[in-house]
């Protein structure tokens, strides 16, 4: 995790401007409801973060059998990261304990972003997964932020949820900071295959699959 740095892909076409404007667009409005309020902002992020990698599981799964030829792993790749962004819902919920208003809210806006995100992978799965590389990268951000605020002591550097201690496999005595640590290292992650699948719809050779 030593190696984790905040990056941006410059969008240089139209459509990935589109990609990078929606994604400042839902940033836009995250920060209208939650502010500075990090742990609550990671259950709307997590919540809508879980959608792509399933939607675009699904039209990759029916692709190749249209087309009956192998998905060159990369279904099984895109529902991983749709799992892993479901297990940070399942962490955060664990710390920030939504109302039940809150969790009303995460449900519209999962349905709501499930519908646009679907509609525009039909349109367009370039923009589609380059909308979920900019998506990572503001989450890196947040993330970052997140751990700051830790480290400056505004945010209380609580015991680990056992959820995350065993999803991780960390110690006993670990902490939030570090279950923070090991999440932003999967958004970047999820952040740098969704670029270099974006880039593949160019070069028309998918990246290799990652295990």
């Amino acid at each position: 995790m030593s190696n984790f740095e905040i990056t941006h892909q410059a969008p240089s076409k139209a459509s990935e401007y589109i990609a990078y404007k929606i994604t400042q667009f839902l940033k836009f409005m995250l920060n209208i409801f939650y502010g500075t309020k990090y742990a609550k902002r990671a259950v709307i992020l997590e919540t809508i973060a879980a959608v792509p990698g399933m939607v675009a599981g699904m039209f990759n799964h029916l692709k190749a059998l249209r087309r009956m030829r192998d998905d060159q792993g990369w279904v099984r790749e895109l529902l991983d990261e749709a799992e892993n962004e479901r297990m940070h819902l399942m962490i955060f919920l664990d710390i920030a304990k939504p109302t039940w208003i809150e969790r009303t809210l995460v449900l519209l806006g999962q349905g709501a972003f499930l519908v646009v995100y679907t509609f525009l992978y039909l349109l367009s799965s370039k923009t589609a997964h380059r909308v979920v590389g900019y998506f990572e990268e503001e989450a890196c951000k947040s993330y970052t932020e997140f751990l700051e605020k830790i480290d400056a002591g505004e945010v209380e550097n609580v015991a680990a949820p056992q959820i995350a201690k065993d999803y991780y496999a960390l110690a006993d005595d670990a902490l939030l900071r570090d279950v923070v640590l090991h999440i932003r290292e999967d958004e970047a992650k999820h952040r740098d295959r969704n670029h270099e699948f974006a880039d593949s719809f160019e070069t028309g050779e998918l990246p290799s699959h990652q295990q």
